[in-house]
């Protein structure tokens, strides 16, 4: 789910669900996966992209798994990295591992 207001997408959340089946995927690097290709068919839908992300809100529920969401997220922000924040939270929805959402340009 996303608003557009004045150029700009504002994605809600995106959680490790697959689509489809309403399952969630296990591990924090398949988490992080799936998370971003949620994200990123809710910018599509939105009129916009992962390229024209400008920031992004990683949450997660053990920091010491950064390094294993980072190694993945790289590989969907590597010629374009975004501005991000990183936080460690108690729980999120479903017991999932990591949650993440976004701002992102609307194509003009």
């Amino acid at each position: 789910m996303a608003i557009k207001v004045n150029g700009m997408v504002y994605t809600s959340g995106s959680l490790p669900v697959v689509p489809e089946t309403g399952d969630i995927v296990d591990g924090i690097k398949e988490q992080t996966k799936q998370s971003l290709l949620n994200m990123s068919k809710v910018l599509e839908a939105s009129g916009s992209s992962l390229d024209k992300v400008v920031k992004t809100t990683v949450f997660l529920k053990d920091m010491n798994e950064f390094a294993q969401m980072n190694e993945v997220y790289s590989t969907f922000f590597s010629k374009h990295q975004p501005a991000r924040s990183a936080v460690e939270v108690a729980r999120l929805p479903k017991d999932v591992s990591v949650e993440i959402e976004c701002v992102a340009v609307a194509e003009q």
